[in-house]
């Protein structure tokens, strides 16, 4: 679907579908004086009829009547001008595109007020919400037999009445491309999805932008050489070998040096602690949620092209499966910093693939490290399913990405490296046990996680378990994978070189 800048008015544009934005109260001057002039008092009928008050994440629509050059009008509200942010206009755009298609308009065009009087911002934003709702993904359904009704989008085009826009409509396009490819790892399974598969997209983004990046595969021999026993443990089990991946992204002279950490199970089982009915084996494939999002803000950064940075994308790809080479509970595993763990539950297996690769990332030295991952269902009882965990060692660090999710839409909370309740992760015959009691398990995992970045004092991990999936579709993400957080990740990278 084309999008694009177009520098006709809201009093010469002709098409399908006409959409504007209305702040909480009334109409604004310029939309009255386009109501009478040329949609014949329809804004006003439909306000009236539907008592509409431009609350947010409501709209009304209608049939322009008479001969107009506008044949529909949609009325977007937007609420409080003091209390919305960037993602009202996404919400908004994508409530918009839906109700296109279901009106069969072909074309639409946006007229909404400027999101802090930055007409590029609301460019971006407003095409990320379109192309992010408009993204369907059917890989994996039949064709529809010829005639059926197969409800396929009819909107072939969609004009922003913003003459100066295109350059952040490209960007958007861009940053949506990121999310679309985290979405779609995501939410394929675990036959399709496998570590060779994320090995296989590193190795595309590296060849799409082979002035940019540089990518190194370790095998397991060359693992078992650094001596990550923590990931190789996991992986020993399934049939498929294990993948760790190095992505590296470098522009420009003395670059910032950075590392971006993603869990990368294509499939939990859970090991001999076999999950269980009820306890959502089938949606294992989304423990790959933090690589995903890895690859998908490494594929942006590569079209981006930032300068004056360089990005380490990190991450220890494998299955945690059951067979007669599986770890037992209570064997003990040594990671590659030296330090042993005893293994008293195998389904806290990614914070055991992690540990390789942090201490992995750590000996690079950047000057900070993110991690993200599909660590807890802990994470989700205290945060619920829209918003992820933040732990971080550096106050700049956290803040510097709490910004970044305000700005991308995507929520976090900062949560807290509590050191006291690390006494429950020792063990009496090795350095840690790989899982803490019943009580705070976020807290306990993150704490873990900590125990394998020495050297950089900059760390933050994300834990994304709840936000990485919808059941439905709510506003921008459809029923899925969300592509969460691709967009924080992408602009984290950008404050980086900056």
């Amino acid at each position: 679907m084309e999008i694009r800048a177009v520098d006709t008015t809201l009093q010469t544009w002709s098409g399908d579908g006409l959409v504007l934005g209305m702040f909480s109260g009334e109409l604004s001057q310029q939309l009255q004086d386009l109501d009478r002039e040329r949609l014949g008092g329809t804004l006003q009928e439909l306000i009236a009829e539907q008592k509409f008050k431009g609350e947010v994440n409501t709209a009304v629509a209608g049939r322009v009547g008479g001969n107009s050059a506008i044949k529909k009008v949609m009325l977007l509200g937007l609420g409080d001008p003091a209390k919305t942010n960037t993602d009202t206009w996404r919400k908004a755009a994508a409530q918009a595109v839906k109700w296109g298609n279901q009106s069969k308009c072909k074309s639409l065009a946006f007229s909404l007020p400027a999101f802090n009087e930055d007409g590029e911002i609301t460019a971006q934003i407003l095409t990320e919400g379109i192309l992010l709702a408009s993204h369907q993904d059917k890989r994996f359904k039949s064709k529809p037999k010829e005639g059926e009704n197969n409800n396929e989008p009819t909107l072939e085009g969609i004009e922003l009445l913003e003459s100066s826009a295109q350059a952040a409509i490209d960007r958007a396009r861009i940053i949506c491309d990121g999310v679309i490819l985290a979405r779609e790892l995501v939410s394929a399974p675990a036959n399709v999805v496998t570590p060779q598969k994320l090995a296989e997209t590193a190795q595309g983004i590296a060849q799409t932008y082979p002035d940019r990046f540089r990518l190194e595969i370790l095998e397991r021999e060359q693992c078992q050489a650094l001596g990550m026993g923590a990931f190789l443990g996991v992986s020993q089990a399934s049939d498929l070998p294990p993948k760790f991946i190095h992505l590296t992204y470098s522009q420009g002279e003395n670059p910032t040096k950075i590392a971006i950490v993603g869990k990368g199970l294509t499939f939990d089982s859970g090991g001999l602690n076999l999950k269980t009915g009820g306890s959502g084996i089938e949606m294992m494939k989304i423990d790959m949620a933090g690589a995903a999002a890895t690859l998908g803000c490494a594929h942006t950064i590569g079209a981006l092209a930032p300068q004056n940075i360089e990005v380490h994308f990190i991450i220890a790809a494998c299955e945690n499966m059951i067979s007669g080479k599986a770890i037992h509970p209570g064997d003990i595993l040594t990671a590659s910093n030296g330090k042993t763990i005893e293994v008293n539950n195998t389904d806290a297996e990614g914070r055991l693939t992690l540990a390789d690769a942090l201490v992995f990332a750590d000996r690079l030295e950047p000057k900070a490290i993110v991690d993200l991952a599909t660590l807890t269902g802990a994470c989700i009882v205290a945060l619920g399913e829209g918003i992820g965990g933040l732990w971080s060692t550096e106050d700049e660090l956290a803040q510097k990405l709490e910004q970044s999710a305000k700005a991308a839409g995507e929520k976090f909370w900062r949560m807290p490296l509590e050191e006291s309740y690390f006494e429950g992760m020792k063990s009496p015959i090795a350095d840690y046990k790989n899982a803490g009691g019943r009580y705070g398990g976020a807290i306990t995992a993150a704490l873990f996680l900590k125990q394998f970045v020495e050297k950089t004092t900059a760390w933050a991990h994300l834990d994304v378990a709840g936000p990485v999936w919808t059941e439905k579709d709510a506003g921008y993400n459809n029923a899925g994978g969300t592509g969460y957080p691709v967009r924080t990740l992408v602009n984290w990278v950008l404050s980086m070189a900056q």
